[in-house]
């Protein structure tokens, strides 16, 4: 990568890290570079860095010098691309910034982008939803076909997988099934095999689980249907097995407001007020990955929910992970919901050239 095109990567050490997120998520280097004034690299912020930073209660707002990783490997800019694959190769990293005697940035040499290949691990969705919370426009379509932007929700979902490397797909059905069915039939032309769990009754946002064939011998990623991100599945799979959880649940920072002057008392003494505070704190996402032997506890015909399922996990003594989403997601729930996803859609979801 040429020197002139690195500003774009670059922020200052008193930036926030939800700039640093937006960098990372603009480029497809997914690197952030913190500068000083003078252009001495100080540190650099991958996606791995965000994400434990979240998890330690950094706030967006906090800077960028508190999550940075403040010595990361470097090479001399005088070294030739080659020789500088080849530290990348031997220190497994993706990344590596060249800098001049003086420290100062000069390129970064990147590997390629990762490519992404088919893999065991399957995907389900949750398509099943009588989508009450939307009606009337789910009277007549089931809510995964409602259209964002010019295609159905579900169908901008399985793209997600299918980029992520993902060949097979499970949907879970009841709620106008045959529409769905015949929407998406095999899953060919998405270039994905598709199978159908048909759900006779409700059976809860894990229920499901025990319709699965029980030769998977991979972690599966299981989503809600009616959700719209930008999440990488392969960060979300990698981040799971590096981790060695039974289970991993997505989720999201949630800020909550209290609308009043919250006071502070020591029996009947003020201690003091905190006007209008806001609590920070994290959301199931509805995207998790289960191991085969978490997906097996469920049992068949069973009426079970995703909370209810690490639960017991937790229950049995196991420790799920938990994995913090900082790219686009929203739950499509209500109907100011749908009016958002369709606004953000062009933006975030362009069309393909022929589309």
């Amino acid at each position: 990568m040429p020197a002139a095109a690195l500003p774009h990567l670059c922020l200052g050490p008193e930036a926030s890290t939800r700039k640093a997120v937006a960098i990372l998520d603009a480029n497809h280097e997914q690197i952030a570079l913190v500068v000083d004034r003078g252009g001495v690299l100080l540190g650099t912020i991958t996606d791995a860095d965000v994400r434990r930073a979240m998890l330690a209660g950094v706030a967006p707002e906090d800077p960028v010098a508190g999550v940075m990783n403040k010595s990361p490997t470097v090479a001399s800019a005088a070294l030739d691309r080659r020789a500088a694959l080849a530290i990348l190769r031997r220190s497994r990293h993706r990344h590596l910034p060249l800098v001049d005697d003086a420290g100062r940035l000069c390129d970064i040499v990147c590997t390629v982008e990762r490519i992404p290949e088919p893999h065991g691990s399957s995907a389900l969705i949750m398509a099943g939803g009588l989508g009450r919370r939307l009606r009337p426009l789910t009277d007549d379509v089931p809510k995964p076909l409602l259209r964002v932007g010019h295609k159905p929700l579900l169908e901008r979902i399985i793209e997600g997988f299918v980029e992520a490397g993902f060949r097979r797909v499970f949907l879970a059905v009841n709620y106008r099934a045959e529409m769905v069915q015949e929407y998406f039939g095999d899953g060919s032309s998405l270039g994905v095999r598709i199978d159908y769990l048909h759900e006779d009754r409700p059976l809860g946002t894990a229920g499901a689980l025990a319709l699965l064939p029980r030769s998977l011998c991979d972690p599966l990623v299981v989503m809600n249907g009616d959700l719209l991100t930008k999440l990488d599945f392969r960060q979300l799979l990698d981040f799971h097995r590096q981790h060695g959880a039974p289970a991993t649940m997505c989720v999201r920072e949630h800020d909550v407001q209290i609308p009043y002057g919250v006071v502070c008392i020591d029996g009947h003494r003020l201690e003091g007020i905190d006007e209008k505070p806001v609590h920070r704190m994290f959301v199931n996402a509805g995207i998790y990955v289960l191991s085969p032997a978490a997906v097996a506890s469920v049992s068949p015909g069973e009426a079970c929910s995703m909370p209810a399922l690490f639960d017991k996990l937790l229950a049995d003594g196991e420790r799920p992970g938990v994995f913090p989403i900082h790219e686009y997601w929203i739950d499509i729930g209500h109907a100011t919901d749908y009016e958002r996803a369709n606004s953000d859609c062009e933006r975030l979801f362009p069309r393909a050239v022929g589309e």
